[in-house]
């Protein structure tokens, strides 16, 4: 790193959860610095969260639009680099749209946009502008998740054939439980879009698969729920998933299964190994097959790719987590910037504008799908599935 690079937030002001966690990660490395915001939609609470994280009372903005123009107006040495957009999903393309057009580089929280045609939108802005588009699906951070991407890759596995992945939470199991802010939106599909469980969390089990395996969905079969009485939105749902190679996979995520936590797994079975991962157990990754030994991989000990070695802080036996993970995709969109200054491009940047029409796509094809009597479906990437 040949200089710090600034970052600007839009949304995460007082009692946001994410925006602290973003924080947080950018903080890690020391190589970003949080120069300048605009926190919430009400400009008294955006400016006084400004005031609390110790910014410069001048660049504590009361809206985006007057944080882009003035931070437009200083010199390059003292303006943002880049714009870190936390607010709930109806917010992040008017915001990206309007920071890419400035002449700032964005790293969005997931899903990428309110709508698939957002996410199309969204992209021709991206190359229309040349800026960088980054997205924060944070699992792909994991070291321990980078090695089984390489593992996949080398042919350890041989022909994959078959993918389960879950990803479970039991915080909106009650009526009750949709009360607290980070809830309320999640299920207002004025402010979410068309889909709560499946948006807020499938979509990371859906670019897990993908970044793991290197394969692409080609068809989906849908069944999502709402199980709590009166909420407009899915809670709950299972979608089979056809690959580009001929493999065959499950996804299920629920909101509503009490007792997990942040239950997030993957399981790719190969013709010659298996691999299984957990969130809930990070540093560990289990290679299995049927006349040998299982291998466990553990984060920092032995050999393991050089993806996953640089994603690596701490020696063995020091847990490495979520936040570190994190960390590990602002790191990365800070050497993008240093590389995009110079013209480069680096060897694995961080997902980006394709994920985040992928991830949008994921949403719409299953709640298309799900709507339907029809049971297989193609996924569709070039425009809505959805009907009007």
């Amino acid at each position: 790193m040949v200089r710090k690079i600034k970052m600007g937030m839009v949304g995460g002001g007082e009692g946001a959860f994410i925006g602290e966690v973003h924080r947080m990660a950018s903080r890690i490395d020391g190589q970003i610095d949080l120069v300048c915001g605009a926190f919430s939609s009400d400009p008294e609470r955006s400016i006084n969260s400004g005031r609390s994280l110790y910014l410069d009372e001048k660049r504590c903005y009361s809206d985006f639009n007057q944080m882009l123009t003035a931070e437009a107006k200083l010199p390059s040495s003292e303006r943002m680099d880049f714009v870190a957009i936390v607010t709930p999903n109806h917010l992040h393309f008017p915001v990206a749209k309007a920071a890419l057009e400035a002449g700032f580089h964005v790293l969005s929280d997931k899903p990428a946009t309110y709508s698939l045609e957002e996410a199309l939108a969204l992209e021709k802005v991206v190359k229309q502008t040349d800026q960088l588009f980054g997205l924060t699906h944070t699992y792909t951070g994991y070291p321990m998740v980078k090695q089984a991407q390489a593992l996949v890759a080398s042919g350890r596995l041989g022909k994959v054939v078959k993918i389960i992945a879950e990803y479970h939470q039991g915080w909106l199991a009650a009526s009750e439980d949709a009360s607290s802010k980070q809830a309320s939106w999640r299920i207002d599909p004025n402010r979410a879009g068309v889909s709560c469980c499946m948006g807020d969390i499938g979509v990371h089990a859906a670019n897990l698969v993908e970044f793991v395996t290197g394969l692409h969905i080609t068809e989906l079969c849908s069944d999502l729920a709402s199980v709590v009485n009166g909420r407009q939105l899915d809670d709950d749902g299972t979608v089979l998933m056809r690959f580009d190679n001929g493999a065959r996979g499950t996804l299920m995520s629920s909101q509503i299964a009490v007792g997990e936590e942040n239950n997030l797994t993957l399981r790719v079975y190969g013709e010659l190994a298996s691999l299984s991962w957990q969130q809930q157990e990070p540093n560990s990754l289990w290679l299995k097959q049927n006349n040998a030994p299982s291998h466990l991989y553990r984060t920092g000990v032995g050999d393991m790719a050089t993806t996953a070695q640089a994603a690596t802080r701490t020696p063995a036996g020091h847990p490495e987590g979520y936040l570190e993970a994190f960390a590990n995709i602002y790191q990365d969109f800070a050497k993008q910037i240093l590389a995009y200054e110079r013209g480069q491009e680096v060897a694995n940047p961080v997902p980006g504008v394709t994920d985040a029409i992928r991830g949008m796509a994921f949403i719409e094809n299953a709640v298309a799908a799900s709507q339907s009597e029809t049971k297989w479906h193609p996924f569709e990437t070039t425009k809505t599935p959805l009907k009007s």
